[in-house]
């Protein structure tokens, strides 16, 4: 009777959340107000290496506009819209340059535009030493600690350089003379900072960092390692999602320059510069995936999802991941197999469904995890064949964010397992679009998101055994414990969106950095 009044009050609740004065529709009027009241007349400038949308053309010569999946994405065009900033970002698409104009501008998202999204062209040479190079072959490694060794090229780490540059003068150019706020994300932009300071010293700057960041004993192993702190500390705030990779960062800013480290007061200061460092953790725009979610054409595409995959009535447990040996997708799927060894009822009565977005292929170890996971999708295939269907559906494809979201709705269980991950927005994601309260989150505890999805059934991908026993318990979990898991999990989600980040993060940047004097002894107080 307890567990039963517990779960209505929940689902009450939940079903309050989702009024017309819902927290996501709330959270835009109030960054909106924030924006309005701080930014004053202040430009915001999103600088990153992914764009929101891309545009391809098809065989037939028609042109398509993509929402490009993924957390900092998603969650950022949700911002962009909000604020109406402009967004520097890689034109990538195969029609990406006839869609823009001359300057590489087009408004932003191409149904309803509420921002200007500015491209900026990378050459094939770009791409092999900065993008695929010194990005991933260097910094990537050096921050997931996942055995794979880093490789340093002084010629990569020179175009980088490069690359930040181009970055760092496209946001300018998006600033225009007057006063703004240029907003970096992530590890391929860790030095634009300093040409943005170097040319326009007025300009409010900060940087999110998105990925781990190392402790100083794997830091020391980068060469260049005193040039990307010297870039990073040109920002006024750095931003981190948990605390511990932000205590990483000032250490290793201790034992690397001559600077004074206040870890107190999480505070930096060299060189008559001062730089905060924060721990904000990222969240998504949890309602409007809710709404996107119950909408009719995602249930219809959900069903289509069923039919086309051949599920039947089976349970269905879902990932979602790039290709990445970060990941841990091959421990998923091999987790999946000894669920199925254990618990052979399962056998037929479940379906494995793996999106893997191809990435980096032009990497040996992107190539390896690749043939690894296809070669374990096969394996499972072949010793649990299924009458109906297959028992692991591979999709290896970059799929619209509007085709994930039905896949969210269509599982039963969605495995979220990296060995090393900075947040992960997947596993916010799916809670967001479980509204109905059903659904089961597995979890690892090396993602960053694991820090508040408490209620997740967490277990870590180096123990298949455990991973296995997670999915058995997320799927045979009586119908009340699950759905009191979920809205506990959903309550989290739906309290910390992608507004209420962006409004601490740039309220910190406002209290912190623009409105308060260097000179000041206690600016911000310990934050």
């Amino acid at each position: 009777m307890q567990r039963s009044l517990r779960h209505a009050l929940r689902e009450a609740s939940r079903i309050a959340s989702r009024r017309a004065d819902s927290p996501q529709r709330t959270g835009t009027d109030e960054l909106q107000k924030w924006a309005r009241a701080h930014l004053g007349g202040r430009r915001l400038v999103l600088v990153s290496n992914r764009e929101p949308w891309s545009h391809h053309r098809a065989a037939d010569g028609s042109i398509t506009a993509v929402r490009n999946a993924g957390g900092l994405t998603v969650s950022l065009d949700a911002l962009a819209g909000a604020v109406g900033a402009a967004w520097v970002a890689h034109g990538s698409g195969s029609a990406a340059r006839e869609t823009a104009d001359a300057e590489g501008r087009l408004p932003c998202p191409p149904d309803q535009p509420r921002y200007t999204l500015r491209r900026i062209w990378l050459d094939e040479t770009d791409h092999t030493l900065f993008y695929a190079g010194a990005a991933n072959s260097m910094l990537w490694p050096l921050c997931h600690v996942v055995f794979v060794r880093p490789r340093f090229d002084a010629d990569a780490w020179e175009r980088y350089r490069e690359v930040n540059r181009r970055y760092a003068e496209a946001a300018i150019e998006e600033v225009g003379p007057g006063d703004g706020m240029v907003w970096l994300q992530d590890y391929h932009l860790a030095l634009a900072a300093r040409t943005l300071r170097e040319r326009r010293p007025d300009l409010g700057l900060a940087l999110f960092w998105h990925i781990p960041w190392p402790s100083p004993e794997v830091f020391r192993v980068l060469p260049w390692r005193s040039e990307l702190l010297e870039g990073m500390l040109a920002n006024d705030v750095l931003g981190f999602h948990i605390r511990g990779h932000a205590l990483n960062f000032l250490q290793c800013v201790a034992d690397t320059l001559e600077a004074r480290v206040d870890f107190e007061r999480m505070a930096i200061d060299r060189q008559g510069h001062r730089t905060w460092v924060r721990a904000v953790p990222i969240g998504v725009p949890a309602v409007e995936i809710g709404d996107l979610a119950d909408a009719p054409s995602t249930r219809a595409a959900e069903q289509a999802w069923r039919e086309r995959l051949g599920i039947g009535t089976a349970k269905v447990i879902l990932g979602v991941d790039r290709l990445d040996y970060t990941k841990g997708v091959p421990q998923r799927l091999k987790a999946f197999g000894r669920l199925l060894e254990r618990h052979p009822h399962w056998v037929g009565r479940a379906v494995f469904v793996q999106v893997g977005v191809p990435s980096r292929i032009g990497l040996p170890e992107y190539q390896a995890v690749q043939r690894q996971v296809r070669w374990e999708a096969a394996r499972l295939q072949r010793r649990f064949p299924r009458r109906e269907g297959q028992s692991v559906v591979l999709l290896e494809d970059s799929l619209d964010f509007r085709d994930i979201v039905p896949l969210y709705r269509l599982a039963d269980v969605c495995a979220v397992t990296p060995l090393h991950d900075g947040m992960n927005l997947v596993a916010k994601e799916y809670v967001a679009a479980c509204t109905d309260g059903e659904g089961a989150l597995v979890l690892s505890p090396f993602a960053g998101a694991s820090r508040e999805l408490e209620r997740a059934h967490l277990a870590s991908p180096f123990d298949i055994d455990a991973l296995a026993e997670a999915y058995r318990a997320a799927l045979e979990d009586p119908a009340a414990d699950r759905r009191t898991r979920m809205a506990d999990l959903r309550e989290t989600v739906l309290r910390r969106t992608v507004h209420d980040w962006a409004i601490e993060f740039l309220d910190l940047w406002q209290r912190l950095a623009l409105r308060t004097s260097r000179s000041d002894p206690n600016p911000g107080g310990a934050g």
